[in-house]
């Protein structure tokens, strides 16, 4: 029996930097995935081997179960209806695993995954030989939740195979889980994002777990639907940043200048309420869906200047800002800024030549672009084809 998960990313549209300071911010689900499949071999495979393959970037890693045993000696038996936190001693043992991996110095950066991933699968699983297969539409470390949809898609293949939830293994196509089962799987992604990113919000797994929109404001999380369907084009620029430093810049910059930046803080808090005040809001007809793409715009432009006002514009940024300004199409990046990628909403009734002439320049820019519809389904599963 096969068992293939997948779990969607994530973009802020509104509120990012902001929200650090008490403001309210809306993260979205994007329709591009990261997918797992997850097989164990039967008996006449005679194997006895964790195999983790991940296809997008040529990568496949394997350990004996008894190593991983060994390394994991002082855990508690795995429980998967108990999200538990990967201890010091743990991670020191699996951090000694996947050094003996010798990844390549150009794909380091994986090495946090595959350290969650080991936490997970044998936490949830225990020490059973499986093959996991990864695969993903969002690019890495781009700031549209990548590791979350991982963690989650993960947590989702591993407990489709535990007791901790009860599921139809006969069903035909994509097959979503229950509540309580979505807040089990939410728990455990966020303890791979632990080890991913140390102290993550929670924000990227929930979205990526739940789907739909997420409203936040000082720590509480609270799930809004949306009532139109909203198209994105996503320009990832290609630009590393740095999101610690982009997020202490901000905060200098408010100790400098208190009374501005507070009334920034206070501008972005209202355009994230407006935001999903309209976003909720049904619309009856094509007229009352243009009105409301059209605040939307502004509203992601007036956004976007009081990103400029903190400081975390770049010039790769504001050449995407000028090129699709050109086409009268409003744009804000997502995320930390400092590079990475910007939104740009494609109304409606605009024309797939406009789509297709923006796209084009941007990537003559060295850019990479992106269509997404936001606010879909959260994690999903499937048993067998998936086709």
């Amino acid at each position: 029996m096969e068992v293939k998960a997948r779990a969607p990313g994530k973009i802020i549209l509104s509120g990012e930097h902001a929200v650090v300071h008490g403001s309210t911010a809306i993260a979205s689900s994007i329709d591009l995935y990261t997918y797992v499949s997850l097989r164990f071999p039967t008996p006449s495979d005679n194997d006895d081997a964790l195999r983790l393959q991940l296809k997008d970037v040529g990568l496949e890693f394997s350990w004996p179960i008894g190593r991983i045993k060994e390394a994991l000696s002082e855990k508690d038996i795995p429980n998967s209806s108990v999200p538990t936190s990967c201890s010091i001693e743990s991670l020191r043992s699996l951090a000694a695993l996947v050094d003996e991996l010798k990844i390549p110095e150009a794909k380091i950066g994986l090495g946090a995954g595959v350290l969650a991933f080991l936490w997970l699968y044998s936490s949830i699983q225990g020490y059973k030989p499986a093959t996991v297969v990864i695969t993903s539409e969002l690019p890495l470390g781009s700031g549209l939740g990548s590791s979350a949809a991982f963690c989650v898609a993960l947590s989702a293949a591993l407990l489709s195979f535990s007791d901790s939830v009860n599921l139809d293994l006969s069903h035909q196509g994509w097959l979503t889980f229950g509540e309580i089962e979505l807040e089990l799987l939410n728990k455990w992604a966020f303890e791979g994002e632990k080890i991913i990113h140390g102290k993550p919000s929670g924000i990227d797994n929930t979205v990526s777990t739940y789907g739909n929109m997420i409203k936040f404001k000082s720590g509480s999380l609270t799930r809004i639907k949306t009532n139109m369907t909203l198209k994105m084009l996503i320009t990832n620029t290609k630009v590393g940043r740095n999101t610690k430093a982009l997020v202490a810049g901000v905060s200098e910059r408010t100790l400098r200048h208190p009374e501005a930046m507070a009334s920034v803080f206070n501008a972005v808090d209202s355009i994230s309420t407006e935001l999903a005040t309209i976003i909720q809001s049904p619309a009856p007809d094509d007229l009352s869906l243009t009105e409301k793409e059209s605040k939307i715009e502004e509203l992601m432009e007036m956004n976007q200047g009081l990103l400029q006002c903190m400081g975390v514009s770049h010039a790769s940024i504001e050449t995407v800002l000028r090129t699709t300004l050109k086409y009268k199409l409003a744009s804000k990046l997502t995320g930390a800024g400092g590079g990475g990628c910007v939104l740009t909403l494609l109304p409606t009734l605009l024309s797939g030549t406009v789509v297709d002439k923006v796209t084009s320049e941007l990537e003559s820019c060295g850019f990479h672009c992106l269509t997404a519809a936001i606010g879909g389904n959260g994690v999903e599963i499937c048993f067998g084809d998936s086709s």
